[in-house]
């Protein structure tokens, strides 16, 4: 197997609010500790949405819920974009034109 060396965006960040990268094959500690939270992230990213739908569907819903609603979508899309972003720059380039 080539264990070829990567350079991963992590889905935290510096208490300053840099981005935090790995260098590695994928396979460390740290590779697995980003997985797993990512893989949370993604699950309450799910349970959000369902909130938000239920949220959306009561007509008494106030002010404030749909604020805090918007709050937390906002940082739920931050953090699936970080995701999407890691997992892009990881992704095999190819020399080949796209099939059509």
């Amino acid at each position: 197997m080539d264990k070829t060396r990567t350079t991963r965006l992590l889905p935290w960040t510096t208490p300053e609010g840099n981005p935090c990268y790995l260098v590695g094959d994928g396979t460390g500690y740290v590779s697995h500790v980003a997985d797993t939270i990512e893989s949370v992230q993604l699950g309450m990213a799910g349970e959000l949405l369902d909130h938000i739908h239920d949220l959306l569907d009561e007509p008494k819903a106030t002010h404030d819920q749909l604020r805090f609603a918007v709050a937390r979508l906002s940082e739920t899309l931050r953090d699936v974009k970080r995701i999407a972003d890691s997992r892009g720059a990881r992704l095999p380039v190819s020399d080949e034109p796209p099939s059509r």
